[in-house]
């Protein structure tokens, strides 16, 4: 079906006074951006091939921007394609009007952010890492173009038993600085330290022989761990007669509290 303009009488009309609005908002922003040297942020929806190399593929409105893969600062294809789905930034390096499309490179962006930060960050500041790539046992994560490591044990109190559970691409952390090493690019950092410890408030609420009811949090070889309440979580031995699985709800024992090791050690009943 056709655009056109249904052509009507219209009292009071004028044809000079109807301008077209020629105005793009979408490629305003791109002209900005290059003008200014500035960040944008979209999401990588793809990759295509261009030039006989691998691209990914951002779109800012109806305008489509390649970010070839020697600037997307992925080492291959196959990290390249880990950042699909996932908002990158990324500097304009040119452009084609004509064409439509537009050239833009993450390391730039990357670089730019990460100056600003070593500019600004210092230990024991509270900031936001938002996760990039969540594996069993690690976190890594964006904090302002400097990529850091979350290990498991530093994401919270309590036993985790699956860390990709818990945290997810995209997820934002709030996290306590507690290492920053410029000369070696490293910084260390801690989502943990940001909240507060159980221990040993939690010792008043539970008292040895006493029995309390839980959830199996975590099977592993060396016995099962009971969730008692957020942050923590007993360490019972296996049962020779009967099996548990995570989420089963179980009535344990109190046999030891370890307060200074924050630990608390229990034996199952039964199955509730």
């Amino acid at each position: 079906m056709s655009d056109q303009m249904l052509q009507i009488l219209i009292e009071g009309f004028q044809d000079e006074k109807l301008e077209e609005n020629k105005y793009d908002e979408h490629w305003q922003k791109i002209y900005s951006a290059y003008q200014n040297n500035s960040i944008l942020q979209a999401h990588l929806v793809g990759i295509e091939t261009k030039l006989n190399k691998p691209c990914g593929v951002v779109q800012i409105g109806h305008i489509r921007g390649y970010i070839p893969l020697e600037y997307s600062g992925a080492d291959n294809i196959q990290e390249l394609r880990k950042l699909t789905g996932e908002l990158v930034a990324f500097k304009i390096i040119n452009y084609d009007r004509d064409g439509e499309v537009f050239t833009a490179s993450r390391t730039a962006a990357l670089e730019h952010m990460a100056n600003v930060t070593w500019k600004r960050i210092k230990e024991g500041q509270t900031i936001i890492a938002v996760a990039r790539e969540v594996d069993f046992s690690e976190v890594k994560a964006d904090i302002g173009g400097i990529q850091v490591k979350i290990p498991i044990n530093e994401i919270d109190y309590g036993w985790i038993d699956d860390l990709t559970e818990k945290v997810k691409p995209g997820d934002h952390l709030r996290v306590k600085v507690l290492e920053v090493n410029e000369q070696e690019k490293k910084v260390k950092v801690s989502a943990k330290a940001t909240k507060k410890n159980p221990w040993p408030d939690c010792t008043r609420r539970y008292h040895v022989h006493s029995e309390y009811v839980g959830k199996i949090s975590g099977v592993e070889e060396y016995g099962n761990f009971v969730n008692l309440e957020p942050g923590v979580d007993a360490l019972a031995p296996h049962l020779r007669w009967e099996k548990f699985k995570k989420g089963d709800r179980v009535l344990v024992r109190i046999l030891k509290i370890d307060v200074k090791k924050e630990q608390i050690r229990v034996r199952i009943v039964k199955k509730v």
